[in-house]
């Protein structure tokens, strides 16, 4: 008998039951069922019911007693399931009875008239998130003062734990992030980018802070207050499935910075994973791209979530929403297709509180061209080997004083640089691609532009010396008129003067020249009559090379935005004291 006693007190409706012959709490709802149960004696509680109050009894409600907006999208759907005769645009909520994952359970009212009576909302439904207004003293950062724009992408990031900053390229996101950084009293930041990003990160924190700095490279982590660490790496520093002994985690990072966030739209990816893993353990996440969203609203869907939008609440609601989602059959599974895009405009206007989109036409302070150096580091022994012989041949020849020869000398040496950075170029040039926009790349050597044109395919075309005029023009028509191709490969003497690519907003100098005027001619073919758009001009630079020897000379001549464009280049003095300067540094 007594068991059999235990086990009947141990069904949900009477544990209830006996709940309710004590509760003396402040939930309505519970008090509601109590009274039904202490007036009617053929009042018979649910399994509902039963399951609320066994599981909320000892949850305290929240008193709000404020009128908030009610999403559009949401506030349709009540008016059709409960009926209304007009749509609600906002909901009084006395108090928040209980919060679940994706929705709250609310005691409240949808019009002035009404009497208060509870029910769930889900969290998406409710918007209008009150930002944080912060004041941010820039005396401070006078050395490189960021612009207008910046301030506002810095002040977006410091008010938001959580944030996608969406700014078009050439922007300045990065230098936006780490002022934000500082600003934010963060003492430990991670930062996941691409590989080819990794040195202009370093480059940028070093511009305004003195905090410790480690890029981690293979398997090697090193601990700072700011880590920089590329995607293809991350699964070795952490697994899922292990987290304890997850290295990213145990560092106690309390921002992440994940840039070129659109890496992470596929949500089966690994690196996606793991990044949505480490995420959820840090409580401050800024995401940075160019391309929050290609043509499929699919891929925003992982940012969104990623930043606590709630418009990625539900899943299945987003997709049927704006992806136009259905399921069909494939043998005896259910597969969803989430290809297709809808209700755009109400998918910005729903996000636009998590996420600061700007584009390039539409900020004042910018220049017409913006001219961004990206600083890689280059490992190859055939570089090193190449070095070695030229100096022993400066040393030992009597040639070496002819700036003619040493130029000549050098000519292998800018080969394999020039071959061993078309990876991270291809890099970029994705990028920007993905962004919808058409890019140019110009290389000095045949078989650099070779190993570019076959990486791009049937979407590049190409124009070298060797070429026919007809032959030229048609590959200046094809990039101009035909939406297929994106990418245009030029040899940077043949393709750097007269001719118009207006229809690309970005250029890649995949290598440099001795003289500056060429990559000031090359960079116009851009930027000429009929470009609509603000030009961005990007300088892949291996720094441990004679390439930032280079590079940093045409910056110290005058300004880099004025000598790479040619004014007071001074030609033979440019080149006698690149030469000089490499051979200085034997």
């Amino acid at each position: 008998m007594q068991e059999n006693s235990e086990t009947f007190s141990k069904i949900p409706e009477v544990k209830a039951i006996r709940v309710l012959e004590t509760y003396d709490g402040f939930n309505n709802y519970i008090l509601a069922i109590k009274k039904k149960h202490s007036n009617s004696k053929n009042f018979k509680i649910t399994r509902a019911q039963a399951d609320y109050i066994n599981n909320y009894k000892d949850v305290v409600p929240k008193l709000a007693r404020k009128w908030v907006p009610l999403d559009s999208y949401f506030a349709k759907r009540m008016m059709e399931d409960k009926l209304l005769t007009k749509e609600p645009e906002k909901i009084y909520i006395e108090k928040l009875l209980v919060e679940k994952d994706k929705a709250f359970h609310i005691w409240g009212k949808l019009f002035e008239s009404e009497e208060l009576h509870d029910f769930w909302l889900p969290k998406a439904a409710i918007i209008g998130k009150k930002e944080n207004k912060v004041e941010i003293n820039y005396e401070k950062y006078s050395h490189r003062p960021p612009l207008s724009h910046q301030k506002e992408a810095i002040e977006k990031l410091v008010a938001n734990e959580k944030y996608i900053l969406a700014d078009d390229m050439g922007l300045g996101k990065t230098t936006s992030t780490v002022i934000g950084s500082i600003e934010s009293g963060a003492e430990k930041v991670l930062i996941i980018c691409p590989a080819s990003l990794k040195i202009n990160w370093m480059r940028e924190i070093q511009n305004y802070t003195d905090k410790s700095i480690s890029i981690v490279e293979g398997k090697n982590w090193e601990s700072a207050d700011y880590v920089i660490i590329n995607y293809d790496i991350l699964k070795n520093f952490h697994d899922p499935k292990y987290q304890e002994e997850s290295t990213i985690l145990n560092e106690g990072f309390d921002l992440v910075v994940i840039d070129e966030a659109h890496y992470i739209q596929n949500a089966q990816a690994q690196r996606t994973k793991i990044v949505n893993d480490v995420c959820r353990k840090v409580g401050r996440v800024w995401l940075l791209t160019g391309t929050p969203m290609t043509s499929r609203p699919m891929n925003y869907y992982n940012l969104l979530n990623l930043v606590d939008s709630p418009v990625a609440y539900n899943w299945m609601a987003y997709v049927k929403r704006y992806c136009n989602g259905y399921q069909f059959t494939v043998g005896k599974r259910k597969v969803w297709n989430v290809q297709g895009a809808d209700n755009l405009e109400e998918l910005r206007d729903r996000t636009k509180t998590h996420v600061l989109r700007r584009l390039k036409e539409d900020i004042l302070d910018l220049p017409d061209k913006i001219i961004t150096p990206v600083y890689l580091r280059l490992k190859s022994k055939d570089y090193e080997q190449l070095m070695g012989e030229y100096y022993d041949w400066y040393e030992q020849s009597d040639e070496s004083s002819s700036l003619t020869v040493q130029f000549s000398k050098l000519m292998k040496v800018r080969q394999v640089i020039a071959e061993n950075k078309v990876k991270e170029t291809c890099e970029l040039a994705e990028n920007i691609i993905e962004q919808g926009k058409k890019v140019i790349i110009f290389t000095n050597f045949t078989n650099t532009l070779n190993m570019i044109k076959e990486h791009f395919g049937k979407s590049a075309v190409t124009l070298d010396g060797s070429m026919s005029k007809p032959a030229r023009q048609h590959s200046v028509d094809q990039f101009q008129e035909n939406d297929k191709i994106k990418v245009f490969v030029g040899n940077l003497k043949a393709a750097g003067v007269g001719i118009t690519l207006t229809a690309a907003e970005a250029v890649i100098m995949n290598d440099l020249s001795f003289v500056p005027s060429d990559h000031a001619q090359a960079e116009d073919r851009a930027y000429r009559y009929g470009q609509k758009s603000n030009v961005s001009v990007l300088y892949p630079i291996f720094e441990n090379t004679i390439e930032g020897i280079i590079y940093d000379i045409l910056s110290q001549k005058k300004n880099i935005f004025e000598t790479v464009m040619g004014d007071n280049e001074g030609k033979g003095e440019t080149l006698e004291e690149i030469l000089n300067e490499i051979s200085r540094r034997r």
